[in-house]
Protein backbone atom coordinates (compact mmCIF):
# COMPACT_ATOMS: atom_id res chain seq x y z
CA UNK A 1 0.00 0.00 0.00
CA UNK A 2 1.28 3.02 -1.43
CA UNK A 3 1.65 5.97 0.65
CA UNK A 4 -0.02 9.05 -0.05
CA UNK A 5 1.75 12.66 0.83
CA UNK A 6 -0.89 15.28 1.84
CA UNK A 7 -1.32 18.20 -0.44
CA UNK A 8 0.66 21.05 0.79
CA UNK A 9 -1.40 24.01 1.50
CA UNK A 10 0.33 27.88 1.26
CA UNK A 11 0.28 30.10 3.20
CA UNK A 12 -0.77 33.94 2.99
CA UNK A 13 0.80 36.20 5.12
CA UNK A 14 -1.81 39.42 5.30
CA UNK A 15 1.19 42.96 5.12
CA UNK A 16 -2.29 44.83 5.90
CA UNK A 17 -1.56 45.91 9.36
CA UNK A 18 2.44 45.90 9.02
CA UNK A 19 1.84 48.71 6.35
CA UNK A 20 -0.40 50.48 8.93
CA UNK A 21 1.77 50.51 11.75
CA UNK A 22 5.22 51.64 9.44
CA UNK A 23 2.44 54.59 8.30
CA UNK A 24 1.75 55.31 11.85
CA UNK A 25 5.67 55.74 13.17
CA UNK A 26 6.50 57.33 10.24
CA UNK A 27 3.32 59.89 11.05
CA UNK A 28 4.22 59.84 14.98
CA UNK A 29 8.15 60.57 14.50
CA UNK A 30 7.16 63.40 11.92
CA UNK A 31 4.72 65.32 14.06
CA UNK A 32 6.91 64.63 17.09
CA UNK A 33 10.54 66.23 15.74
CA UNK A 34 11.37 69.24 17.08
CA UNK A 35 13.70 71.21 14.51
CA UNK A 36 16.04 73.70 15.91
CA UNK A 37 14.49 76.64 16.27
CA UNK A 38 16.24 79.85 14.89
CA UNK A 39 18.63 82.23 16.98
CA UNK A 40 17.74 85.50 18.17
CA UNK A 41 21.30 86.73 17.91
CA UNK A 42 23.35 86.20 14.04
CA UNK A 43 26.53 85.35 14.85
CA UNK A 44 29.61 84.31 12.31
CA UNK A 45 31.81 82.31 14.56
CA UNK A 46 36.18 82.29 13.85
CA UNK A 47 37.69 79.24 12.73
CA UNK A 48 39.77 77.12 15.33
CA UNK A 49 41.44 73.60 15.12
CA UNK A 50 39.36 72.26 18.57
CA UNK A 51 37.56 69.41 18.26
CA UNK A 52 35.38 69.78 21.57
CA UNK A 53 31.93 68.97 21.99
CA UNK A 54 29.92 71.18 24.07
CA UNK A 55 27.17 69.28 26.22
CA UNK A 56 23.27 69.86 25.11
CA UNK A 57 21.45 70.84 28.37
CA UNK A 58 22.77 73.28 30.87
CA UNK A 59 24.20 75.73 28.82
CA UNK A 60 24.65 79.43 29.95
CA UNK A 61 25.10 80.94 26.10
CA UNK A 62 27.06 84.78 25.91
CA UNK A 63 27.09 86.46 22.47
CA UNK A 64 28.64 88.82 21.39
CA UNK A 65 27.27 90.86 17.81
CA UNK A 66 29.53 92.26 15.33
CA UNK A 67 28.60 95.73 16.55
CA UNK A 68 29.68 94.99 20.22
CA UNK A 69 26.18 93.93 21.89
CA UNK A 70 25.99 91.49 24.36
CA UNK A 71 23.48 89.18 24.60
CA UNK A 72 22.98 85.60 27.21
CA UNK A 73 20.54 83.39 26.75
CA UNK A 74 19.77 79.84 29.22
CA UNK A 75 18.40 76.92 27.13
CA UNK A 76 15.79 76.45 30.15
CA UNK A 77 12.59 78.51 30.13
CA UNK A 78 12.67 78.10 33.67
CA UNK A 79 15.75 80.06 33.87
CA UNK A 80 14.73 82.08 31.25
CA UNK A 81 11.92 83.51 32.97
CA UNK A 82 13.16 83.73 36.55
CA UNK A 83 16.04 85.98 34.71
CA UNK A 84 14.26 87.92 32.47
CA UNK A 85 10.30 87.83 33.02
CA UNK A 86 7.60 85.96 31.54
CA UNK A 87 7.72 87.80 28.37
CA UNK A 88 11.22 86.16 27.56
CA UNK A 89 10.44 83.05 28.99
CA UNK A 90 9.80 81.50 24.94
CA UNK A 91 13.34 83.12 23.75
CA UNK A 92 16.49 82.17 22.71
CA UNK A 93 18.26 85.06 24.18
CA UNK A 94 17.64 88.57 25.34
CA UNK A 95 20.39 91.72 24.98
CA UNK A 96 21.98 92.97 28.24
CA UNK A 97 24.02 95.46 29.10
CA UNK A 98 27.69 94.88 30.62
CA UNK A 99 26.59 96.25 33.83
CA UNK A 100 24.07 93.84 34.47
CA UNK A 101 25.47 90.80 32.79
CA UNK A 102 27.43 89.99 36.20
CA UNK A 103 24.42 89.58 38.41
CA UNK A 104 22.26 87.76 35.66
CA UNK A 105 25.42 85.25 35.73
CA UNK A 106 25.64 84.63 38.97
CA UNK A 107 21.04 84.61 39.64
CA UNK A 108 21.68 82.05 37.00
CA UNK A 109 24.52 80.15 38.72
CA UNK A 110 22.53 80.27 42.17
CA UNK A 111 19.59 78.87 40.02
CA UNK A 112 21.54 76.05 38.20
CA UNK A 113 24.84 75.69 39.59
CA UNK A 114 25.41 72.70 36.57
CA UNK A 115 25.38 75.62 34.11
CA UNK A 116 28.30 75.57 31.55
CA UNK A 117 29.45 79.27 30.33
CA UNK A 118 29.86 79.24 26.63
CA UNK A 119 30.73 82.46 24.74
CA UNK A 120 29.51 82.74 21.19
CA UNK A 121 31.46 85.75 19.66
CA UNK A 122 31.22 87.10 15.99
CA UNK A 123 34.38 87.08 13.81
CA UNK A 124 34.32 90.58 13.34
CA UNK A 125 33.33 91.76 16.54
CA UNK A 126 35.41 94.44 17.96
CA UNK A 127 37.90 93.37 20.71
CA UNK A 128 36.57 95.70 23.64
CA UNK A 129 33.03 93.88 24.30
CA UNK A 130 34.66 90.28 24.25
CA UNK A 131 37.30 91.54 27.12
CA UNK A 132 34.60 93.03 29.04
CA UNK A 133 32.64 89.90 29.09
CA UNK A 134 35.85 87.94 30.03
CA UNK A 135 35.98 90.57 32.81
CA UNK A 136 32.96 90.39 33.86
CA UNK A 137 33.27 86.44 34.14
CA UNK A 138 36.21 86.51 35.93
CA UNK A 139 33.80 89.23 38.18
CA UNK A 140 31.36 86.81 38.75
CA UNK A 141 34.24 83.58 39.64
CA UNK A 142 33.32 81.80 36.53
CA UNK A 143 36.53 81.06 35.33
CA UNK A 144 35.51 77.86 32.96
CA UNK A 145 34.08 78.82 30.06
CA UNK A 146 34.08 77.98 26.75
CA UNK A 147 34.59 79.80 23.25
CA UNK A 148 32.21 78.52 20.24
CA UNK A 149 34.41 78.31 17.01
CA UNK A 150 33.73 76.37 13.82
CA UNK A 151 36.46 73.87 12.93
CA UNK A 152 38.86 74.90 10.05
CA UNK A 153 39.17 71.77 8.14
CA UNK A 154 42.04 73.07 5.90
CA UNK A 155 44.76 72.50 8.62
Amino acid sequence: MPKHKKKRLGTRIDMTPMVDVAMLLLTFFMLTTQFKPPEDVDVIIPASHSEFKLPESHIMMVYVTKDGKIWLGVDSQGLMERLFGVQNKYRKSVEVDKNTLGNLLITARINDPKLRTVIKGDKNAPYGPMEDVMDVLVKAKITRFNLITDLDKGA
